[in-house]
């Protein structure tokens, strides 16, 4: 990259500043495309574990996307995200932490290809599924939502409010499990308020979502799933 014989040339001298200067110009600039992909339009997923089998499973390369075209929203559903929707939740709460924070972590996310941040250790990211959107009332008998939208008069199975089909896993338990229990296959109706969203987990046995957790607030879905690229035979448009 550097030739020692042209130290002793100013004009050399010159142009290699000039040429460090570009390369630093030009990094800048990817660095800040980068994030601003990221951060606003699309990011690539890893899924490290089995919680939406059997639809999506670990290894899968999921690319997301936090940006939806002003035409796709409306009153009823001002979200990039809809009812079926596999989204991303941040359960980090990063928003809380400092701005100078937020830009070491993007530095770090940046040249770990967003598998490191310094958040990490304060939560993470969870890939699930929307199954109803603020002030719907839901309910859950054998595994399976049924939901009343905000406004309808009856309620629906959670798949007939969802624009693309899905097979949760449903786990096949003992008659003498407790009703009460999170994972136990039916859950009293709820309404849910103005700022919230309930989650779920395709593998309906024992995985956190808002079962546990509760309701969540649709600020915490960063991004939804536009299409899976890996592995090869499995590419599908969500």
């Amino acid at each position: 990259m550097f030739d020692k014989s042209t130290l002793y040339s100013y004009k050399a001298l010159k142009y290699q500043r000039h040429r460090i200067l570009k390369y630093l110009i030009v990094f800048f600039i990817l660095y800040i495309l980068y994030n601003c992909l990221t951060a606003f339009f699309f990011s690539v997923w890893v899924v490290d574990n089995n919680t939406m089998q059997p639809g999506i499973n670990a290894g899968d390369r999921i690319i997301f996307s936090s940006f939806s075209a002003p035409w796709n929203k409306n009153e009823e559903n001002p979200y990039s995200f809809k009812r079926g929707s596999v989204v991303l939740v941040d359960m980090r709460h990063e928003r809380n932490q400092g701005f100078p924070l937020r830009i070491v972590d993007g530095v770090v996310r940046f040249f770990t290809a967003q598998r490191v941040s310094i958040f990490s250790g304060r939560g993470q990211f969870y890939i699930k599924r929307v199954i109803a959107l603020p002030g719907d009332e839901i309910s859950m008998n054998n595994y399976i939502f049924r939901v009343k939208a905000a406004g309808n008069m009856f309620s629906l199975t959670e798949y007939e409010l969802s624009n693309k089909p899905y097979h949760p896993a449903i786990p096949q338990v003992s008659e003498l499990w407790d009703d009460s229990l999170p994972f136990s296959g039916n859950m009293d109706t709820i309404i849910l308020g103005p700022d919230e969203c309930f989650v779920i987990s395709d593998d309906r046995s024992n995985t956190n979502d808002s079962r546990t957790w509760g309701a969540i607030s649709p600020s915490l879905i960063t991004s939804r799933a536009v299409i899976r690229i890996w592995p090869l035979n499995k590419i599908e448009i969500f």
